[in-house]
């Protein structure tokens, strides 16, 4: 039998989340499609839901994590900002680190133990 650790993580400011799984999918949609409306579409959310924790990310970041332009001729769209790809590589990073750490200590933790 295989055992595997399943824990989720996120990243707060002030008692309030930050970033988590599903924030970093809509970042990382919103920087694939250049739209915050075909992001949304494409993870089977609302675009009021999208805007909406877009709008807390950027409240609570210490910068922007994505710019929009205004539609026209050309259509409008968004865009992640260095930072908001920074605090996305940032997130990754931490992720893996914690699954590769999660990994490590049910093998050593549980399978020595036997």
């Amino acid at each position: 039998m295989k055992y595997k650790i399943k824990s989720r993580i996120w990243i707060e400011a002030d008692d309030n989340v930050l970033l988590g799984e599903g924030r970093v999918r809509l970042l990382k949609a919103i920087e694939a499609t250049g739209s915050l409306s075909k992001a949304a579409k494409s993870l089977g959310m609302s675009y009021k839901k999208a805007w909406s924790l877009i709008d807390m990310v950027n409240s609570r970041a210490e910068s922007p994590v994505i710019t929009t332009s205004i539609g026209g001729k050309g259509g409008g769209g968004a865009k992640l900002t260095p930072y908001g790809k920074s605090l996305v590589t940032a997130f990754e990073s931490i992720n893996q680190n914690c699954w590769e750490f999660l990994d490590e200590q049910i093998k050593t933790q549980l399978y020595n133990d036997f």
